[in-house]
This record gives structure tokens, C-alpha cells and sequence, in this order.
């Protein structure tokens, strides 16, 4: 009988500790989900296992589906919602507050043997990614005759990425329209390989992915119209905008319903005061401090809505970003 009682004990504690932990959970960007992450763990260690936050990475679209469809309370994403997803969440009545967390930037890299390249212009890698080039651009001569007569090996972001939309709008002029004959992936991780594997390869990787891998990759400096000499990735070119047009803000949406929980609203307060510190030890650019407590009072004050619902993202600066006025 006593047995019986101290079992008996025991599930009642597990069960009322069960329930009492919450669940936040997040998907999205696989470039974002390294600072969420970090987010996650510190903001974990300061609730002591009462609040329990899950971050998920199946790109930046494939966490829209989750997010519209009301499965998700936190989207990472680097790139803004686009019409389409928009839409989506209007049809189940999905409100979202869009808050910019940090810079990022798309870096070209190619393998560290490669020697005969150390710079490329935008319109070389839209000769390289544009559509027409699937099955013709095969060679690095066919882009730049002072370049080897040899294959060019591609890898890139998956369909899914919002790094594949950002890098496609910027550099062939329209999101998602890129050549299909590359090795693609929503794995950073997997391009990295890739790259580092191959002398003859040629892709692109956010910034984070390229500093933790600078041994085996060499990142390309870029001519833009902005440039007319190459401007290489770096905190520095990030901030001053004039790693053009590679550099981007990056964000996570928070859903309406979730933010009226406290644990949700607890967690998104946590990670903008915090993101100043956090975003630069994971080897992302912090944005001004002036941006976290302006994001933080739109999202006290409830200032939900995008503010891309017209024109382009490129090259947009975080403080002109912060000016405009969000819609649905």
C-alpha cells in the first residue's frame, strides 16, 4: 500500500511538472535559426526548464506554410513575407508582428584553391544564375574569358530559403528565378561541403555559415554599380550598406494569438533585449540598438502587419525599414 502511494506520488509530480512547463514553437530560416537558437538556450536556462522552446529549420518558406497555417507561434525568416504568404495567413485569420532582429549577408564563395578568381561583378553571376544559363553556362571561360576552360560546379539554396529568394531577386532581378541544373539545398551546412570539396565550385552562403568554414572557402569580393572596385562581406561593409546588394535584414514573425501568451510575449521581449549581444557571438551583425527598442515598443503597442507589402527589399537600410508603416 505504501508502495502504491509513493507511485502513486510520483505521477502526480511528473504530471503537474508536465503541465506546467510550456511549449513556444519555432520554425523557419535556417540562416536565422542559429540566433533564435542561442535566444532559445539562454532565455531555457533563465526559466529553468518551466518554459520549453522548440526551433525547427525547414526554410524560410517552408516555415510560412507552418506559420499561416497557425501551426507555429515564432517564424524566422531572411527575407520578408512575400504576397502569396501574405494571403495565406489572411484566409485563417493569421496576424503577425514583423520585428527585424539582425543584418546578415549572402556571401559568393568559391573553394580556397580556387586562384584565378577573387572578385565578380553582379552582372558575371547573373550571366552564372539566370535561367537561360541552365544547361549553356557550364565553363568558367563561358563568364569571363580570363577564366580556365573548366566545368563549373554550382551550389545553392533550396527552393524553400528565403536566402534563395533574397539572392535570385538581387542578382538576377527576380525572386526565385534561377537556373535548376546546381546542387541545391536548405542546408547551409550541405553547400558548405559541397564547395569545399570541389576546386571548380562557385556558390553562395550567408555569412555566419562562411566565417565558421574561412579555412576551406574564399569568399568573392562584389562589383555592383554601387562598387567599381570589390567590396568583400564583413561586419563593416554589412553595416555601412555597402556590401551591395548581398547585405539583408533578418526577422521573425510573431503571430497575434501567440503573443497574448506571456510565455510567448516573455520570450520575444527576451530576445530583443538580448539580440545586441547574442546576434554578434553567433557571427551575425547586430542591428542599432535603436532598432531593438523601437521593434520592442511596436510589439508592446501591438503594431502588427508588414511593411513590404509593395516594392523591393534590396539593399534597404534597417532605419528606413523601421520608418515605413506596416500594413496586412
Amino acid at each position: 500500500m505504501k508502495f502504491a502511494l509513493i507511485c502513486l506520488s510520483i505521477l502526480v509530480s511528473c504530471t503537474l511538472a508536465s503541465a506546467q512547463t510550456k511549449t513556444i514553437k519555432i520554425d523557419g530560416s535556417s540562416t536565422v535559426y542559429p540566433i533564435t537558437e542561442a535566444v532559445a538556450e539562454e532565455f531555457q536556462k533563465e526559466k529553468k526548464s518551466t518554459i520549453n522552446v522548440t526551433v525547427g529549420v525547414s526554410g524560410t518558406g517552408g516555415g510560412f506554410k507552418k506559420f499561416c497555417r497557425g501551426e507555429t507561434d515564432v517564424q524566422g525568416a531572411s527575407r520578408p513575407i512575400t504576397k502569396s504568404e501574405m494571403e495565406d495567413c489572411k484566409k485563417l485569420g493569421i496576424k503577425y508582428f514583423e520585428l527585424p532582429v539582425a543584418y546578415d549577408a549572402t556571401v559568393v564563395a568559391v573553394n580556397s584553391k580556387n586562384t584565378w578568381v577573387s572578385s565578380i561583378t553582379v552582372e558575371e553571376l547573373k550571366k552564372i544564375w539566370e535561367p537561360t544559363a541552365q544547361g549553356k553556362i557550364l565553363k568558367w571561360n563561358q563568364v569571363n574569358a580570363a577564366w580556365p576552360d573548366a566545368d563549373i560546379k554550382l551550389y545553392g539554396a533550396g527552393s524553400d530559403s528565403g536566402t534563395f529568394d533574397y539572392f535570385t531577386e538581387a542578382i538576377v532581378g527576380k525572386a526565385k528565378s534561377s537556373r535548376g541544373d546546381y546542387t541545391a539545398s536548405e542546408d547551409d551546412n550541405v553547400i558548405i561541403k559541397g564547395i569545399s570539396g570541389d576546386k571548380n565550385s562557385l556558390g553562395y552562403v550567408p555569412l555566419s555559415y562562411y566565417m565558421e568554414n574561412s579555412k576551406s572557402l574564399k569568399a568573392l569580393a562584389i562589383v555592383s554599380a554601387q562598387s567599381k572596385t570589390g567590396v568583400l562581406p564583413s561586419t563593416q561593409t554589412v553595416e555601412n550598406s555597402t556590401y551591395f546588394p548581398l547585405s539583408r535584414p533578418l526577422f521573425i514573425y510573431v503571430s497575434e494569438k501567440a503573443a497574448q501568451k506571456a510565455e510567448v510575449t516573455e520570450f520575444v521581449n527576451y530576445y530583443l533585449k538580448n539580440a545586441s549581444t547574442l546576434v554578434p557571438a553567433v557571427k551575425y551583425v547586430a542591428l542599432p540598438e535603436k532598432a531593438y527598442s523601437m521593434a520592442a515598443e511596436h510589439f508592446k503597442k501591438g503594431k502588427m502587419g508588414t511593411v513590404f507589402s509593395s516594392g523591393t527589399h534590396v539593399g534597404l537600410k534597417i532605419e528606413d525599414l523601421l520608418k515605413k508603416e506596416a500594413s496586412f
